[in-house]
């Protein structure tokens, strides 16, 4: 049975759709059958991965207007063992359509169950607010995986996320858990990465990833190609630190991180 891991955090421009398509390509690339649902109107993960939205026939907005099924929807990538669940601006219109819908909040789960015997790992992409699409990420996941830029403000978006999983805990999925948390757009250099770093593994301990994901030309580049970094330039930083990352998943799964 996949591990479904909603890739989430309430603040902006944190790292969580480049977390998401690279660590799902690199697991994929150590030949684990992976898919990746992108549940954000923006629909980043899925041109982010090579998908044309505009070519879309339909996508995840289909199954919340209960006009399609999963399987109609899953769409192959240029990696072997990677397929997405892609995502267009129409998913803006689910949010209004949900608000009257009865067991709104466990659409995606349904959604996923039937397919999730064939992965290994199945990432969902989160918008980044509390809406229903949030929601209903989180309550189909098993863990959140927390991507935290190294600035000031760090520490107060993922006080707003841990308010937000005890809600979800409370009210629909009692198991959800914390994944791990990552910190994205680390400088070595400076002074406020690093105490920033120090002050996530003094509150969360074991909980924060040994890998940390540098500013990196490359990460921010490969999208705008349509590929996941690894595909773009193997060799560079932001490529070898989210191939780590796909191992110390693997590793945690595994019982030998």
């Amino acid at each position: 049975m996949g591990k479904v891991i909603a890739i989430a955090n309430q603040k902006g421009g944190v790292g969580k759709t480049t977390t998401a398509i690279n660590v799902a390509a690199s697991l994929a690339a150590a030949e684990k059958n992976v898919l990746l649902i992108d549940t954000d109107p923006q629909g980043n993960s899925t041109s982010g991965i090579g998908i044309e939205r505009s070519g879309l026939s339909a996508s995840l907005y289909d199954i919340y207007r209960g006009t399609g099924k999963i399987d109609e929807i899953i769409q192959k990538t240029n990696l072997d063992h990677l397929d997405v669940v892609p995502s267009t601006i129409d998913l803006i219109g689910a949010e209004l359509e949900l608000i009257s819908k009865e067991g709104r909040e466990d659409i995606l789960r349904q959604a996923i169950d039937p397919v999730r015997s064939r992965y290994d790992y199945i990432f969902i992409d989160c918008p980044p607010s509390l809406s229903l699409l949030t929601i209903n990420a989180l309550v189909a996941a098993e863990s959140l995986l927390v991507p935290v830029q190294c600035e000031y403000y760090a520490l107060e978006g993922i006080t707003a996320l841990i308010k937000t999983l005890n809600l979800v805990r409370e009210s629909f999925n009692p198991s959800l858990d914390i994944e791990g948390i990552l910190v994205t757009m680390f400088d070595v250099r400076n002074t406020l990465s690093n105490q920033v770093a120090a002050e996530l593994r003094q509150h969360f301990g074991e909980k924060v990833y040994k890998t940390v994901i540098p500013r990196n030309v490359t990460l921010a580049e490969a999208p705008s190609h349509g590929k996941p970094v690894i595909l773009y330039d193997v060799s560079s930083k932001g490529a070898q630190s989210y191939m780590a990352l796909a191992k110390e998943v693997m590793d945690n799964e595994n019982g030998t991180g």
